[in-house]
């Protein structure tokens, strides 16, 4: 067993093998509204973990460096020890959620650009939304490592938009983390329905963590249906 470091609201970070590396234990948990709204679901981590782990494999052998070295059980991975850039990055293609609600936008609205935002990676604050000269006033980030971001970031956008199309699913938005290692910004974190939006293809069907934060039921189902759909691409 590993020792534990930080427990967070859907991960466990525990001390990896070696001094390089550490382990993730995906956790059961759902919240939202930083954390305001929690419930165990059953299942819940090892089907965030297996559609993370499916998502980074593709995102690998299409050039996207991510911290995964291994897989270790269905809801544990070991990764590469990162310094965090303590900035997200979210990903729209289709307005939803917190962006409808802020300009007035219905929706399912489509957008004419995919948009790029910042927000500060922090639940004390809310993770607040950020923009660049700030982040760099602030020393967050340089404005380097903003434009690497936003360059790797449009680049999995496409290399998503293309999976989920064939999966039949999709992709509204979603948020990223990346991390410093040796000099160069890897993909850490997870890709998962906890952290996309998603959306059946025909129906606009809610796939992913609304269906949490919306009481709209059928969490684990959403997500289990997510992961076949992955699996038979």
């Amino acid at each position: 067993m590993y020792k534990v470091l930080y427990e967070g609201k859907s991960k466990v970070i525990c001390e990896g093998p070696d001094k390089d590396s550490l382990v993730i234990r995906f956790k059961d948990s759902a919240t939202a509204f930083n954390g305001e709204k929690k419930e165990e679901i059953p299942g819940k981590g090892r089907l965030n973990a297996a559609i993370s782990n499916l998502i980074y494999s593709y995102l690998a052998k299409n050039g996207i460096e991510t911290h995964v070295i291994e897989v270790i059980d269905d809801i544990s991975l070991v990764v590469k020890k990162t310094e965090i850039v303590m900035v997200e990055i979210i990903v729209r293609n289709v307005a939803a959620g917190g962006f409808s609600k802020k300009y007035g936008i219905e929706e399912g609205s489509p957008l004419k650009n995919t948009t790029v935002e910042f927000s500060v990676k922090s639940d004390e604050l809310g993770d607040p939304m950020i923009n660049e000269s700030q982040i760099t006033a602030i020393g967050l980030a340089t404005a380097d490592e903003l434009q690497e971001m936003t360059r790797q970031a449009l680049k999995i956008n496409k290399l998503l938009i293309d999976l989920f199309v064939k999966a039949g699913i999709r992709l509204i938005d979603f948020k990223l983390e990346f991390g410093r290692r040796n000099g160069r910004l890897i993909l850490c974190d997870e890709i998962s329905p906890d952290s996309c939006r998603l959306w059946e293809a025909g129906t606009d069907k809610k796939l992913d963590k609304d269906r949490f934060r919306r009481d709209l039921g059928n969490l684990a189902e959403s997500y289990q249906y997510v992961l076949r759909r992955l699996q038979n691409v």
